[in-house]
Formats: C-alpha cells, structure tokens, sequence
C-alpha cells in the first residue's frame, strides 16, 4: 500500500510517499481502507518535531479519517468488513489501509460523504468539548470566534449556533468574515483593521463577550480577555499564530473571568463514553445538515506538501482532505 511518511523532523516537502507491507489486524483491531484523511493545523507542527506528540519514526501525519472496513481481528464485533466508519488515532492516517482498536472507530450514518466524515471529528469534537463541557456555554449567551474562517473557527460558529449563541467572528479579512456569515455568524471583527477589544465591546453594546473561543493566541490573546465580559469564560484551544501568549493575571482577576485550557485529545483518552457519545452527536448533526464540516479542498496523497503549506500560511477556509 502507498503511505505518507515523515522519516525525519522537517518541512512539508520532505515527507515521502512510500509503498510498504498492508497491515494487519491485531487482538482488538480493524483494518480500513482509508477514503478521506483530514489534514489539521497541528500536523505542519507534528512534520517538524514542534508538536507535544512526538511519533517514533517513520509516521504518517492526519489525525482523523473515514473509510471502510477491509477486515477485523476474531475477537472484533462492533464491526465487520464493509462498514463505513470514522477514525480519530492521533496520527498515521495519511494512508491507503490502517489498523486502529476497535474503541477508535464511530459507524458513519448513511447519507453523509466520507470527505465531510473525515473532518469532524477533530475540529468538532474539540469544540463540542471545549463549549458545552468546559464552557457550559448556555443559549442566549454571546461567543466570539478568534481565527473564525479556520476549521476549527468554523467548528465553533456552527456548534455556537446550534447551542443557541449569538457569535461574534473575528478574522483577518473581510472576504473570511464574509465566508463566516454564510455559515451562520451574526456578526464579524476584522481584527487587521479594528483594535480587538474596541470591537468586542463595540458589537456587545459594552458588556463584552461571555465566552472566547482562541486557536489563535499571539498577540490577539490579550486584545481578546480584555473584551470578555463579566464572569467570562476564555477557552485556551490552540496556537496558531505561533507564539504562546503571556497574559497579565489581573486581567481575569478585573472581570472574574475562568481561562479553562482544552486539551480534547488527552480528554478523548480520560473519557472514552463522552467522546464517542460526543462523535455520534456531531455525525446525526452532519447528516441531518446542522454541520456543514466545509471541505477547502483536497490532494491526492503525493500533494500533501502543497495542502500542509496551504494550512500553515492561513490560506484555508474550512477542512482540507487527503485522498489515498
């Protein structure tokens, strides 16, 4: 089978696209044929050894994926050859065949493609956890999105939305912010052109926000706290701007504001029940067309260069995919 493979730490273009043995299913394992991975932030990062997830070498990047069943170990019975499935492993998807526990797959309802499949589980599930198990964000509440036209920003606006949020998208032009709108926003900041705690205050009439969703950090982070309202919640997701940002504690001392990290993956571990119960609310969302789980575009397998740069130079707007 052909398999992307990261060799050694480096930029996107080293990856190499190799032929090596199919795998085979362990004890407790199902082998899938992969027909989608997603492609996520992180893995420009995990390439390049920047990453708290270190693999042993070589390893394929993609975190999530969505495919067929191809075989099962004997002691397997929650699925069997041909079931469509999702898969979150952490990495090693960017391949034709992958062998997961059984405990890693989720059974795709009928009705939604594997290219929309293969993009929520991260970015969605991330924000499902980070806005009603973290946040308790409640209806009727106000969410402003940092880095909103992202997958992960995307994420965000829709499931906001469906908990009955007012969302604020903050973003880097006014063509993202439009692109925010069409998915569901009620209003935009564009944070290149409008100081970003003047603009919170401004479209909240003052109060600020209730709850900060940030995958973005850098400089943003501290423009962002200093609009939350009152008892607001600051939900630290990621670092896409690079920098890990250093804020002064008094900020959340003037506002009694809660910064309460999401770190999802170590959850999904902690919490398998809630996760999977989390992936199954998420999946009978996308069917139903709750989520759009927008596909940017996608690569076939010996790209995968192009769409990671694509991804680490902010020039997607949704999910990008990988086709083995």
């Amino acid at each position: 089978m052909k398999a992307l493979l990261c060799t050694h730490y480096g930029p996107p273009d080293e990856l190499e696209l190799a032929e090596i043995a199919d795998p085979v299913a362990g004890p407790g394992e199902v082998v899938v044929r992969v027909k989608a991975a997603a492609l996520n932030f992180f893995d420009t990062l995990i390439v390049q050894g920047k990453y708290q997830t270190k693999p042993a070498f070589p390893f394929s990047p993609s975190a999530e994926f969505a495919g067929v069943v191809e075989s099962v170990a004997p002691d397997v019975t929650a699925f069997k050859a041909g079931d469509r499935v999702l898969g979150f492993t952490g990495y090693g998807a960017a391949r034709e065949l992958i062998a997961v526990p059984s405990q890693a797959l989720t059974p795709i309802p009928d009705g939604l493609d594997f290219d929309r499949a293969a993009g929520l589980c991260v970015t969605y599930g991330t924000t499902l956890y980070a806005l009603k198990d973290r946040a308790h964000l409640h209806q009727g509440e106000t969410l402003a999105v940092l880095g909103a036209s992202g997958g992960t920003g995307l994420a965000a606006i829709e499931i906001g939305k469906l908990m009955g949020a007012r969302v604020i998208a903050c973003a880097s032009s006014p063509e993202k912010l439009d692109f925010c709108r069409q998915h569901g926003a009620d209003d935009g900041i564009d944070y290149t052109t409008e100081n970003l705690k003047d603009g919170l205050r401004r479209v909240t009439n003052g109060k600020g926000a209730d709850v900060i969703y940030d995958p973005v950090g850098g400089a943003y982070a501290e423009a962002a706290l200093r609009g939350i309202a009152w008892e607001g919640r600051y939900l630290v997701i990621g670092f896409a701007a690079g920098d890990i940002p250093k804020v002064p504690f008094n900020l959340y001392l003037l506002k009694s504001a809660n910064v309460l990290g999401v770190f999802w993956g170590a959850w999904t571990e902690r919490d398998p029940d809630g996760h999977r119960a989390n992936t199954a609310q998420l999946l009978a969302w996308a069917a139903d067309g709750k989520l759009s789980s927008h596909v940017h575009a996608v690569y076939p397998l010996n790209e995968a260069a192009a769409a990671l740069k694509a991804i680490a130079e902010r020039q997607v707007m949704g999910k990008v995919i990988l086709k083995p």
